[in-house]
């Protein structure tokens, strides 16, 4: 009976997914390095959070797929898989720009990639590589005084953003050639902007005086454009009208006013990170910057089919191999 309906489920799978994979993707694989925005699960493999009790979906840091998942199933018709899972998503919850925080920071995690790659992996020069941090480092800077070790916010967003720009480079250096840079987005709502653009301004000059070899490209995405489009017109991005989170009222996030796991109208899941809805709307803006010409992103219901069609492929998978070791 289960392999009757994971088949149907399959069918159904690959009929969502068809739109995206019939045509050439313009990257032939995917490799993510970042933060919770982009974890696919390597914090909740070693137990430290994304709880799904909390509405927290597939360990991932929001109510569903983020916007990397979203590339990668309009490309391949999969999700992004975890590094410590075995897949080619490198990125923690809590990493920063700076090697600062007690989890693989940016740097550290570009360094996890080029140990595999000694370890019998090849870089793959039309492969697309995203590095999505900066986040972590404005909430660092955010807290009462100078982070520990910097003499002020302005040495330590500096050095946060020298260090983001040495990832890429290294990742060049190792052979990569499309380079996604995502910069500095609001740590959370209620916060100045003004740190986030002072860092913003540091990494564009970075990345500007970068030595990469010919052929390179190096791309930068704004966060804090993106935020500013869709918290102005969310209609343009095919959303309702939001409700922006409060610091001073949990009830302007979807997990404070109870509203899980569907989140519609919210912004924030949890008043840090965005709702699966607004990862949605990213993956859309992305797609038209630049130009990379994938298909939109399924509704809904749509996921929900997929989802369920992925869990049960691979549940009749696990009984297959159970029986073959019998």
């Amino acid at each position: 009976m289960i392999g009757r309906v994971a088949r149907a489920c399959c069918a159904l799978l690959l009929m969502a997914a068809s739109p995206a994979t019939a045509q050439t993707a313009p990257y032939s694989s995917l490799t993510v390095f970042g933060d919770s925005l982009v974890d696919a699960g390597n914090i909740r493999a070693l137990g430290l959070g994304a709880d799904p009790a909390l509405g927290y979906a597939n360990g991932r840091f929001t109510n569903g797929y983020d916007y990397t998942d979203l590339l990668s199933i309009a490309m391949y018709g999969t999700p992004t898989r975890a590094s410590l899972l075995g897949g080619s998503n490198y990125a923690f919850g809590g990493a920063r720009a700076s090697d600062t925080s007690g989890v693989p920071d940016a740097r550290a995690q570009v360094a996890a990639y080029g140990a595999a790659l000694a370890s019998g992996k090849t870089v793959d020069p039309t492969g697309l590589y995203v590095l999505n941090f900066g986040g972590n480092d404005v909430f660092a800077a955010v807290a009462p005084g100078a982070p520990a070790g910097y003499t002020s916010d302005t040495a330590f967003l500096l050095d946060a953003a020298s260090q983001y720009a040495a990832a890429v480079q290294d990742l060049a250096d190792l052979g990569a050639r499309n380079i996604l840079v995502t910069g500095f987005p609001v740590a959370t709502a209620g916060l100045p902007l003004d740190l986030s653009i002072e860092a913003e301004k540091y990494l564009t000059t970075d990345l500007a005086g970068l030595s990469v070899a010919d052929g390179v490209r190096v791309t930068q995405f704004s966060y804090l454009g993106f935020f500013g489009r869709v918290q102005a017109d969310p209609s343009a991005f095919g959303l309702p009208p939001l409700i922006l989170p409060d610091p001073s009222d949990a009830a302007t996030t979807c997990q404070g006013a109870g509203a899980l796991p569907d989140c519609t109208g919210y912004f924030s899941l949890d008043g840090i990170h965005p709702t699966a809805a607004i990862h949605r709307a990213l993956y859309d803006d992305l797609n038209r910057q630049l130009g990379l010409g994938l298909p939109a992103v399924p509704e809904p219901a749509t996921w929900a089919m997929m989802i369920l069609g992925f869990a049960l492929v691979g549940t009749s998978l696990r009984r297959r191999r159970v029986a073959a070791m019998v």
